[in-house]
């Protein structure tokens, strides 16, 4: 997999943090560089961590499986995909301002469990892991820290498309990796 490639995948991946990122921003009525900091290492932290837990996960069922392997990272991608879709058409729950670890926590967990999903692929697919890793944890710690400042100048206006646009983009990966498994695309 190349480095676009996995770039691609680490926004796709991003932008149910972003989201969230962006509601944290609304909550909070003056955003300083501490609360973007704060948000961004939580989210880009666990972001990082969820696929390299994945990865050695599926690293350890590889052999069993690696005849089949192309389908199940096409199949985790999409149904990330469609979940992600599924939920920028739902309402909004409403996030508050607080930064506590108490606060953080499961929202850092909750927006990175597809993280481990294709940190499982990663395994099938001999993904060079940390790389992949630190660019996933980076590209979503910018775009949280992002998010926050933004959500802060204009809102949820753009959480939905946020989530969807993710959704749109692991499905078409998963479908790029299928079709170039089955040689249609090289």
């Amino acid at each position: 997999m190349e480095i676009w490639e996995l770039a691609v995948i680490a926004v796709g991946l991003s932008m149910d943090a972003f989201a969230v990122a962006v509601c944290k921003g609304l909550a909070t009525p003056k955003v300083e560089k501490k609360h973007m900091g704060i948000v961004g290492i939580y989210f880009g932290g666990f972001q990082a961590l969820m696929p390299l837990l994945g990865y050695l996960l599926g690293s350890r069922f590889r052999v069993w499986i690696e005849s089949i392997d192309h389908w199940i990272a096409f199949i985790l991608l999409g149904c990330i995909g469609f979940n992600m879709i599924r939920e920028s058409r739902e309402e909004a729950e409403k996030v508050d301002a607080s930064l506590t670890a108490k606060a953080m926590l499961p929202l850092a967990v909750a927006t990175s469990i597809d993280a481990l999903a294709v940190g499982i692929s990663f395994a099938f697919l001999s993904v060079p892991v940390v790389p992949a890793v630190l660019l996933i944890g980076c590209i979503t710690f910018v775009l949280s820290a992002a998010g926050v400042k933004l959500g802060n100048i204009f809102g949820v206006k753009y959480k939905s498309r946020a989530e969807l646009l993710g959704g749109v983009v692991l499905i078409l990966m998963g479908l790029k990796i299928l079709l170039e498994h089955l040689g249609i695309l090289s």
